[in-house]
């Protein structure tokens, strides 16, 4: 049962960055495994992931003192890896001084966050008495284009998406786009490390947390019987959402144990885990699980809907980090702050395709959770 786990501690690249007095300077850990990744994913060299994981630091720790300092005037925030900084949007150019002040560079939007979220908001609890149909992919705010973007399947008609799309359009600014349709990344009788649900769905632990561990709440009911890879006993479900949401806590017993990392397959060296700031839109993030093992991308979105055929689940995050089945409830990382835990997508890691994870923070306060961290 004790998997053989390798802390990178010695060898692990020391990432600093500087900060404005907005936030302490964060130090981290990155093994040349995830610079690898980085470069093999995102088409990037040694020095230019290396660097990019600083500058994400950064904006990560900025974009609390960013936000507040833009107050009602907020219009979202992403990083830019153009710029290399965070960049949030801003309704009135007032705002714009105090945003700079706080360690970001402001840009003018036309709507703000708050508004943009009230408008999906309006369109979840729409669709919760009225369903969406199945042509819908999901829906999601996107402060760049100052709407709300409805993703619809390729090629679908009908008075069904019609009538949906009409509805949200109420709500306010409206874009529709193709997309394909996501699905639970599950498999039966077949996981960073696998697991067994009731001895016949294998799915993927998210992160260790004090009494057990996290992951996808489809992957198993409350009370559901889990083994681990061996084949040994582990616990049950303690807890579980899906759908609207898609998580569970996992308690553990029987002789196992946490630890503070996610596995690394042999692709990269395992990557310990610190915390869990947010990583903003435009930055890197990784994923393990046990199907497709390790592969790295970037956040796309926050709080989106996905509306799966089982039903539709809020507040997820996009990414374009391909992924299959059995890889659901495994980590999304960044340098070594937890994200969230896999949930779903479309595409797979021959050609591609996008994942959204449920937030892990999100996990961590509904079950009154912390994370094991080194």
């Amino acid at each position: 049962m004790r998997r053989r786990i390798a802390l990178a501690l010695g060898g692990a690249a020391v990432l600093t960055a500087s900060l404005t007095s907005a936030a302490l300077a964060p130090v981290a850990q990155a093994s040349p495994g995830l610079i690898a990744a980085m470069q093999r994913d995102l088409g990037l060299t040694a020095a230019q992931a290396s660097a990019r994981l600083t500058q994400e630091m950064t904006a990560s720790r900025v974009l609390p003192a960013a936000r507040q300092a833009a107050g009602a005037a907020f219009g979202g925030a992403w990083f830019d890896p153009a710029r290399g900084e965070l960049v949030v949007g801003v309704t009135d150019p007032a705002a714009a001084s105090a945003v700079r002040r706080a360690g970001a560079e402001p840009t003018a939007v036309a709507v703000s966050a708050a508004e943009l979220d009230a408008a999906k908001a309006e369109i979840d609890l729409s669709a919760k008495t009225r369903p969406a149909p199945a042509a819908v992919s999901g829906w999601r705010a996107d402060p760049r284009s100052g709407s709300v973007v409805v993703a619809v399947r390729p090629g679908a008609h009908g008075s069904d998406v019609d009538d949906f799309l009409a509805r949200a359009r109420k709500s306010g600014p409206v874009t529709v786009v193709s997309a394909p349709k996501a699905e639970p990344f599950a498999a039966g009788t077949v996981g960073g490390d696998p697991y067994y649900i009731n001895g016949n769905t294998r799915c993927s632990i998210g992160f260790s947390v004090h009494g057990g561990f996290v992951s996808a709440g489809h992957c198993g009911g409350t009370g559901s019987s889990v083994v681990g890879w061996d084949g040994s006993a582990m616990g049950s479900f303690a807890g579980s959402s899906f759908p609207g949401n898609d998580y569970a806590f996992i308690r553990i017993g029987n002789g196992w144990w946490t630890a503070p990392v996610v596995l690394g397959w042999g692709t990269v060296s395992d990557a310990l885990v610190r915390g869990s700031w947010v990583a903003p839109v435009g930055t890197s993030v990784c994923r393990s699980g046990s199907t497709t093992h390790w592969h790295c991308g970037t956040v796309l979105g926050h709080n989106e809907t996905v509306n799966y055929s089982q039903g539709a689940v809020h507040q997820m995050t996009r990414t374009n980090v391909c992924a299959e089945p059995g890889d659901s409830g495994g980590s999304f990382i960044t340098g070594d702050q937890a994200q969230g835990v896999t949930s779903g997508g479309w595409g797979n890691c021959g050609s591609g395709g996008e994942t959204w994870f449920q937030p892990v923070n999100e996990i961590l306060q509904t079950y009154g959770l912390s994370l094991v961290t080194a």
